[in-house]
């Protein structure tokens, strides 16, 4: 999933903060700008942890364009950052699917991991969803 993040800049004197708008609570910040979105990753990866912990659902990625005009980033800088959020939905399942033929030699054609190709592919249905 694609967080966007948005990066406040920095000086000499003040660090890079970093807001992910779609995971309120959580940010960062860096004395570089590449620091600052090392540290996002990071920051994400850790907020997603403790929502996994606490069973809570994990927030779907929004896109820069619905955060960017809000008053509260005026002057931000805007970035994404890629995140395999597939660890934090629960222990992985075995289940039944029929699908036609044809298909799954398409889907076979395109990837290695069929059952993770299907699992990104549902995700980003829900993200649209």
């Amino acid at each position: 999933m694609h967080y966007p993040i948005a990066i406040e800049p920095g000086d000499e004197t003040h660090a890079f903060g970093v807001t992910v708008p779609d995971l309120p609570g959580c940010f960062s910040a860096g004395d570089t700008l590449d620091e600052a979105i090392a540290n996002a990753r990071e920051a994400i990866d850790l907020h997603l942890e403790g929502l996994a912990e606490d069973e809570a659902t994990i927030p779907q990625a929004g896109t820069i364009a619905s955060h960017y005009a809000k008053p509260e980033f005026a002057g931000y800088v805007w970035g994404v950052v890629e995140i395999d959020i597939s660890r934090y939905l629960g222990k992985a399942e075995k289940i039944n699917v029929t699908l036609p033929g044809r298909l799954i030699r398409r889907i076979d054609a395109l990837t290695t991991n069929r059952s993770g190709w299907l699992a990104e592919a549902a995700l980003e249905k829900l993200q649209h969803h």
